[in-house]
C-alpha cells in the first residue's frame, strides 16, 4: 500500500460536518479542501517534499504565509440558535478549520495531522507523546496478549501497566512457541528499526505471521520515518511514531502520531461501523492524551523540512557506520583497540543482498541511529564527555548530533553501548570528533584489552 496522495478531510467537528453549513457555501470553496491539491497534478505524483510544505494549504483562511499558532482552548458557537448542533461547530468561512474544545481538536493540530496524513499516506491522529499514542493503541486494539521484542522500554513499561489493570500477557516476539500462544484479537507489535541498536525486522514475515495467527500487526516506525520505509506497503493495521524524533527534528516539542491502515480507517455507514480513526478520536477525547498548541505548531514547522533533514541524516549516519566498521578491522586502529561493535540495519547480512527482505523494506537509506558498544563500561561512559559537535543526551531525531550512554535512561541495556543519534551536521567532522574522543580515551585509560 503506497497511497502517498492520501487525504483527510480535518474539519475536526465531533461528528460529520453539516450539510447544512457545507450547502451555505460556494461550490468552488467546498472543493478547495483537501483534493484539491491532488486534483491539480492528476498525471503525477508529488513528491514528499512538496507534500510537506503543500499539504495543509487548503486550512488555510488567512492571507499570511507562514501559519498562525492559535493558543485557545475553546471555540465560540454560531450566534443563530437555529445552526446550534451538538457537537458540530462548522465555521462556514472556515469548513476544514472548525472546532468545539482543543481536548477533540484545535488549528495546529488540525494542520499537523492534515501534513502527516499525506507524508505516510494515511489518516493519522497526534497524541502528547509517543507513549501516549501507543497506550491509545493498545487501550483501542484491546488485546490479551502483546508480542513484543526489545526495542523502546516506555513501551514495556506501558504494557506492565495494563497488566496490572487487566493482566495482560507480554510475550516475546522472536521466540516461536511464544508467537504461537497469540490468539485472534491479539497484536504483533514490531519495533523497527529497533532502539537502541537501529537494526531491522523482517515486516513481510510478521505479515504472514499475524494473518497466521488472526492477530493485529502494529509497528513503531519511528526510527526510519518517511522516506526511509512504508510500513502500509507490508498490511500493516496501525504504525506508530513519536513525533518528538524525526517529526519533531529539533528536540523542541513532544508528541506521538497513529496512522491508520486507509481500509480500517474508513467508516462503514451502512453497518454502524465508525471506521478506526473516528473511534480512537472519541477515545482520544476521554483519554486526554492531546497534544498541545504550540507542539502542534512547531510540528508543522518541522514537516517542512522532514525529507531535507532525514535524508542528510540517513547518509551520514550511513558514512560514518561505513567508517568505523571499517577502522574497527584495522589492527592497531582506534576503532579496532576500543569498539567492541557496532550495530546498525546496514551491517545485517541481508543490507548487502541485492532483492533481500531489509533492501526491500528500506529501499532509501538505513536509518540515522546506530549504536557503537566500547571495550567495557567504563569506556562507553567516558566517551560522550570528550566530545564536541555530540551532546551526551538521551532522545535522537534532531538536527544536533546525540550521544547517550543508554543506560543513563534504560537499566536493562548492556552498559558497553552507546546510542548515537546522527544531526545534520558534516559528516566529516562527526568523524573526526570521534577519533579525536576515543584518542583521548586511549590516553586517559590506556587498556584497550578490557571487555568489561
Amino acid at each position: 500500500m503506497n497511497n502517498k496522495h492520501f487525504i483527510t478531510t480535518h474539519t475536526h467537528t465531533n461528528t460529520h460536518t453539516s450539510n447544512m453549513a457545507m450547502e451555505n457555501k460556494k461550490q468552488d470553496v467546498v472543493l478547495d479542501g483537501p483534493k484539491k491539491l491532488v486534483a491539480a497534478f492528476p498525471d503525477k505524483e508529488l513528491s514528499l517534499a512538496s507534500r510537506s510544505v503543500h499539504a495543509d494549504d487548503y486550512i488555510n483562511n488567512h492571507q499570511a504565509v507562514a501559519p498562525p499558532m492559535h493558543v485557545s482552548t475553546t471555540f465560540r458557537y454560531s450566534d443563530d440558535p437555529d445552526k446550534l448542533v451538538s457537537w458540530e461547530n462548522t465555521n462556514p468561512n472556515a469548513p476544514y478549520d472548525s472546532h468545539v474544545y482543543s481536548r477533540d481538536s484545535a488549528p495546529n493540530t488540525t494542520r499537523f495531522e492534515a501534513l502527516l496524513s499525506s507524508i505516510i499516506g494515511a489518516p493519522c491522529l497526534s497524541y502528547a507523546s509517543g507513549l501516549a499514542a501507543f497506550h491509545a493503541m493498545i487501550v483501542f486494539l484491546n488485546p490479551k496478549r502483546v508480542a513484543i521484542g526489545g526495542g523502546y522500554h516506555g513501551c514495556h513499561g506501558i504494557l506492565g501497566i495494563i497488566n496490572k489493570l487487566n493482566g495482560l500477557e507480554k510475550l516475546e516476539l522472536e521466540n516461536e512457541n511464544d508467537l504461537n500462544k497469540l490468539q485472534p484479537g491479539d497484536v504483533i507489535h514490531v519495533e523497527t528499526p529497533l532502539n537502541p541498536t537501529g537494526e531491522a525486522r523482517d515486516l513481510e514475515y510478521y505479515r504472514r505471521k499475524a494473518d497466521e495467527l488472526g492477530c493485529y500487526l502494529t509497528v513503531d516506525a519511528t526510527f526510519a520515518p518517511p522516506p526511509l520505509m512504508d510500513p502500509f506497503q507490508y498490511g500493516v493495521d496501525i504504525v506508530m511514531h513519536s513525533a518528538t524524533k524525526y517529526f519533531g527534528g529539533h528536540s523542541d516539542m513532544l508528541s506521538g502520531v497513529l496512522a491508520v491502515r486507509p481500509d480500517r480507517a474508513e467508516a462503514d455507514l451502512e453497518n454502524g461501523k465508525k471506521g478506526w480513526i473516528r473511534e480512537l478520536r472519541d477515545e482520544r477525547l476521554h483519554l486526554g492524551g492531546v497534544m498541545g498548541s504550540l507542539e502542534g505548531w512547531l510540528g508543522v514547522r518541522s514537516l517542512r523540512t522532514l525529507e531535507l533533514r532525514v535524508k542528510r541524516q540517513s547518509e551520514s549516519a550511513q558514512a560514518l557506520v561505513d567508517f568505523f566498521a571499517a577502522e574497527k578491522e584495522k589492527e592497531g586502529s582506534l576503532a579496532g583497540g576500543l569498539v567492541y561493535k557496532i550495530q546498525h540495519a546496514s551491517q545485517q547480512p541481508e543490507a548487502k543482498v541485492e532483492g533481500s527482505w531489509l533492501r526491500k523494506q528500506m529501499p532509501n537509506g538505513f536509518g540515522p541511529v546506530f549504536s557503537i558498544w566500547l571495550k567495557s563500561e567504563e569506556h562507553a561512559k567516558r566517551l560522550p564527555s570528550k566530545l564536541h559537535l555530540f551532546h551526551h543526551a538521551t532522545s535522537l531525531g534532531g538536527i544536533e548530533s546525540l550521544i547517550e550512554w543508554r543506560a543513563m535512561t534504560d537499566p536493562k541495556v548492556d552498559r558497553r553501548l552507546l546510542r548515537v543519534s546522527i544531526g545534520v551536521e558534516g559528516w566529516e567532522d562527526l568523524r573526526d570528533d570521534l577519533l579525536q574522543g576515543l584518542q583521548k580515551l586511549k590516553e586517559e585509560l590506556g587498556n584497550w584489552d578490557v571487555k568489561g
